[in-house]
C-alpha cells in the first residue's frame, strides 16, 4: 500500500516532501494509517486533534492515545478542547455541523499561524461514496455526484482511491493500533445509517461494487464537466444584458432537451432552488405572462418574450436629491452625466433627457414612481397616470417597479429612460437646456 500511496501523491502532485502540512488525527483507524503512511513517505508534517467532548472519558483516552502515538512518531502535536455542544445551540446547528465547524476553522488558524502547505484529512474511497449517496438523498445535482475533491483550498485528501478494508489490512499488516469511536456503531445519522445497514448489503456478494460505484461516478462528474461547458457556451450566445437585468428568449430556451437544468444552473447563484425553477418551468410552458419568483437576492419576471432577472435594489427606493453643480448620478446601476448648454440640437434617444432649463428649479427630486401619480407625456395634452403609461409600453413587471422619475418642485419633469414631461420640453425659443443622457460604457 505504501507504495501505491506514494505513486498516487506523485501523480497527482498532492504533497511536496519539500514543505510541511498539518494532518488532521482522531485516533481512528483511518488517520492513524494516514499519519503513519506520511512519516513511510517522509513528508513533513505536524498533528492536530481535537477533543470534541462529546464522549466524556472516552474522548479523553483518545487524545491520551494520540499523544502517545505522536510521541511515538517523534512528531508535534497541537490539541483543542472545544465546547461543541454549547456551540451547536448557540449557532442553532447540529453537533455534527458545530463539530466540522469549529475543528476546519482551528486547523485553518494553525495552518497561517505555523506557515505550513495545508491540512491533510483521511478521507478515503468508502467516505467518498457515503458523502455522495448522502448528496443523492438530499436531492442533489449533477454536481453532488462528484463527491469531495482530492484538493479543496487547502484541504488534502491523499487517501481517497482507497478502500477501508484496504487500510485496515495494512494496518494489521503494520502492527498499528487504533482508537474506535463507538458512536461510529450507532445508525441514528444518515451517515452512519450508510456505513452501517446500506453498505455491507452492496459489498456482500460483490466486494468491489465500491470501486465500481466510483467509477461511475467518475464518469458522471465527467459528463457534468462536459455538460457545464455547454451550458456556458450556451448561455454566452443567447443571454442578453440590459443595463442591470438579464434577458433569456423564452422560445430559445424551450427549444433545449431538459430545459430546467439550463434553468437551475444559471439562476442558482441568485438564490434560486430546483422546487422554485420546476414551478416557472411550468409557468413558462404555460405561458403565464407576468408571472414573478422572488429570492432574497433576485426577482425573476415572466415576460411575453423573455426571462428577465434582477438583482434586488435594495436600499435604492429613497429619494435622492440632485444638485445644480452637480454633473452625473446613478439609476440602477446605470450613471447619467448631467449638464447645462446653450441648445443646439435636439437629443431624441429614450435613454435622455432634455429639458428647458428657465422651467426646472433645483435641487431635483429622484426617487421612485408612486402608484396615482400622473405627469403629461411629451407630444400629449392630457395627464396620464404613470402606471397606465408604463402598461401601454408593455413595460415588464421587473422593470416597472424599479422605474425612477425625476421631479422639479413635486412635478414629475421625467420618466427616467421613457418619457419626458410635455410641459418642460425644450421648445421654439429655448435658450440654454438641460441635457442629461446615460454614460457610455468603455
Amino acid at each position: 500500500m505504501l507504495d501505491h500511496f506514494i505513486r498516487h501523491i506523485r501523480k497527482k502532485n498532492l504533497l511536496d516532501s519539500n514543505k510541511t502540512y498539518l494532518v488532521a488525527i482522531s485516533g481512528g483507524l483511518d488517520s492513524v494509517v494516514l499519519t503513519y503512511l506520511m512519516q513511510l513517505a517522509q513528508i513533513k508534517f505536524i498533528l492536530a486533534h481535537c477533543n470534541f467532548g462529546l464522549r466524556g472519558n472516552e474522548s479523553d483516552s483518545d487524545e491520551q492515545f494520540v499523544r502517545g502515538f505522536a510521541d511515538n512518531l517523534g512528531k508535534e502535536i497541537h490539541v483543542i478542547r472545544f465546547e461543541t455542544k454549547e456551540y451547536a445551540s448557540e449557532k442553532g446547528v447540529s453537533t455534527q455541523m458545530a463539530a466540522r465547524e469549529l475543528r476546519y476553522a482551528w486547523f485553518n488558524v494553525l495552518v497561517e499561524e505555523q506557515n505550513l502547505a495545508g491540512t491533510v484529512a483521511a478521507h478515503h474511497l468508502d467516505d467518498q461514496v457515503e458523502t455522495i449517496m448522502l448528496n443523492l438523498l438530499r436531492g442533489t445535482g449533477i454536481e453532488g455526484l462528484y463527491g469531495m475533491a482530492e484538493v479543496k483550498g487547502e484541504l488534502i485528501r491523499p487517501l481517497l482511491p482507497f478502500t477501508k478494508q484496504q487500510l485496515l489490512s495494512f494496518a494489521q499488516q503494520e502492527g498499528l493500533t487504533w482508537r474506535e469511536d463507538s458512536s461510529n456503531l450507532e445508525s441514528d445519522y444518515k451517515r452512519n445509517f450508510l456505513r452501517n445497514k446500506v453498505l455491507p448489503l452492496l459489498t456482500q456478494d460483490d466486494p468491489s461494487a465500491m470501486e465500481v460505484l466510483i467509477r461511475s461516478f467518475g464518469r458522471v462528474k465527467d459528463t457534468g464537466k462536459a455538460y457545464f461547458h455547454f451550458q456556458e457556451a450556451w448561455l454566452k450566445e443567447h443571454l442578453e444584458k440590459e443595463g442591470a437585468f438579464q434577458k433569456l428568449p423564452i422560445l430559445d430556451l424551450l427549444k433545449v432537451p431538459g430545459f430546467k437544468s439550463v434553468l437551475f444552473y444559471w439562476l442558482r447563484d441568485f438564490g434560486f432552488n430546483y422546487f422554485q425553477v420546476d414551478d416557472m418551468a411550468q409557468a413558462i410552458r404555460n405561458r403565464n405572462t407576468g408571472g414573478s419568483f422572488n429570492t432574497p437576492e433576485a426577482v425573476l419576471n415572466i415576460d411575453r418574450e423573455y426571462l428577465i432577472l434582477g438583482k434586488r435594489l435594495h436600499g435604492q427606493t429613497g429619494t435622492h436629491f440632485i444638485q445644480v453643480s452637480d454633473n452625473s448620478f446613478e439609476v440602477n446601476g446605470e450613471e447619467f452625466e448631467m449638464s447645462m448648454t446653450p441648445f443646439s440640437q435636439l437629443d431624441t434617444k429614450s435613454s435622455s433627457g432634455m429639458f428647458n432649463l428657465e422651467k426646472v428649479t433645483f435641487p431635483l427630486e429622484l426617487r421612485n414612481w408612486r402608484e396615482g401619480e400622473r405627469f403629461r407625456p411629451l407630444g400629449m395634452k392630457n395627464f396620464k397616470k404613470i402606471s397606465d403609461f408604463l402598461i401601454d409600453l408593455k413595460v415588464p413587471l421587473i422593470y416597472k417597479s424599479q422605474v425612477k422619475v425625476l421631479c422639479s418642485q413635486g412635478e414629475v419633469i421625467w420618466v427616467v429612460g421613457y418619457r419626458v414631461d410635455d410641459r418642460f420640453k425644450v421648445e421654439k425659443g429655448t435658450q440654454t437646456v438641460l441635457h442629461i443622457k446615460k454614460t457610455e460604457k468603455k
